[in-house]
């Protein structure tokens, strides 16, 4: 599994994954430890909010991305291309993706509950909403089975009112 996390100075997490270029790529290694096999330096055009190609794309090759935070537009590009897009509070790079590669062994999330990086297990058919403080909102309103929770993607909330 490839996992790339958005860093725009190639050593802490990045907000606003839409506008980020730069992305750590790593590779979960022999025991679980993730290795860093690649960086990604993109020029501006091919930076998932300036990016509006049917064509390939070099995030292509990773099956998730770990970012600070991300709006519903991002996370419905991403899942349009296969691959899970999950939010954390971490800075550090490699602890974030340690910890969601022991959420997906422990059983605690699979990679459909993290499509939207929210941990809950739904349809991926939603909005973050400023009225609602950045809390999540389905297709069908706020408050359906108690999904309207804070985001949870790596055991952290997403920043009110992110956005792609």
């Amino acid at each position: 599994m490839k996992i790339a996390v958005t860093s725009q100075n190639f050593r802490t997490i990045t907000p606003h994954a839409g506008r980020t270029r730069r992305f750590l790529v790593y590779e979960a290694g022999e025991g679980g430890e993730p290795v860093e096999v690649e960086r990604l330096d993109l020029p501006k055009e091919l930076a998932i909010h300036e990016f509006h190609a049917e064509g390939p794309h070099p995030l292509d090759t990773v099956d998730v991305i770990i970012a600070g935070s991300f709006g519903a537009g991002f996370a419905a590009r991403m899942m349009a291309r296969g691959i899970i897009a999950v939010a954390t509070d971490h800075t550090d790079p490699c602890e974030a993706v340690k910890q969601y590669l022991a959420r997906l062994r422990s059983g605690g999330e699979t990679p459909a509950e993290t499509a939207c990086g929210c941990g809950h297990g739904h349809r991926p058919a939603h909005q973050h909403s400023p009225a609602h403080g950045g809390r999540h909102q389905d297709a069908q309103g706020p408050g359906r089975a108690g999904l309207d929770r804070d985001h949870r993607g790596l055991g952290a909330g997403m920043p009110e009112g992110s956005h792609e």
